[in-house]
């Protein structure tokens, strides 16, 4: 059975999540801090649960969920991964941070890229990832069939969906993707989106008033 602890980091209030299994393995997904008393409160947890980071993966490259690649790459040795069309965005973060007044050490490069097609296993647990262009041009989410639950990023929101007046945003193919990709998802799934409280895919479809099932 895997948990989510969920963290709220940066100016942009964005949710940084651990998936974590029953031996201590965990996965870090849009590490968002960006400041030292941030990454201290994201250390200090892992160190007090003895917690074993084994990915960092990010749901696409806008600047609120890659401030913290760098220090998560230096601090626990992994190399984020994230689909390669979500590519140009994390490497502009490194020239519009500073006009925004934030602090931000530029994220490392994969050498290889995830895909839709890729499952990330943790322990005995397999996530899938599904790919949901729109607020972003390669956007993932990470869903578990057997744990009921979606990582979502900026997809789908309670009560609303992502941006797309940001770089690589396309609003018609953000509308496409959750009824395709995520409304298609078990109505109980719990959604833990990049910002704001959890949801379900039941609550979207039935009272969303940008899309409804």
């Amino acid at each position: 059975m895997l948990q989510i602890k969920t963290f709220v980091f940066n100016p942009y209030q964005e949710n940084t999540y651990l998936i974590i299994d029953e031996n201590k393995n965990c996965i870090i997904v849009d590490p968002g801090m960006h400041n030292y008393i941030e990454e201290k409160q994201f250390s200090d947890y892992i160190a007090e649960h003895n917690l074993k980071p084994i990915y960092l993966i990010n749901t696409h490259g806008h600047i609120d969920h890659v401030l913290g690649n760098k220090y998560v790459a230096d601090t626990y040795g992994l190399t984020p991964q994230f689909h390669e069309g979500e590519l140009p965005l994390v490497i502009q973060v490194q020239n519009y941070a500073p006009q925004m007044g934030i602090r931000y050490e530029p994220s490392p490069i994969p050498a290889t890229f995830l895909t839709e097609n890729d499952t990330i296993t943790i322990g005995d647990e397999t996530i899938r990832l599904i790919l949901a262009p729109g607020h972003s041009p390669a956007h993932l989410c990470l869903y578990s069939e057997s744990n009921n639950f979606l990582i979502g990023g900026d997809v789908l929101f309670k009560g609303s969906i992502g941006r797309t007046d940001l770089p690589g945003g396309n609003h018609q193919q953000l509308l496409n993707s959750i009824a395709t990709n995520i409304y298609t998802l078990p109505e109980d799934t719990v959604v833990y989106p990049g910002h704001g409280p959890t949801t379900t895919i039941k609550e979207e479809k039935q009272s969303n008033p940008f899309i409804r099932g």
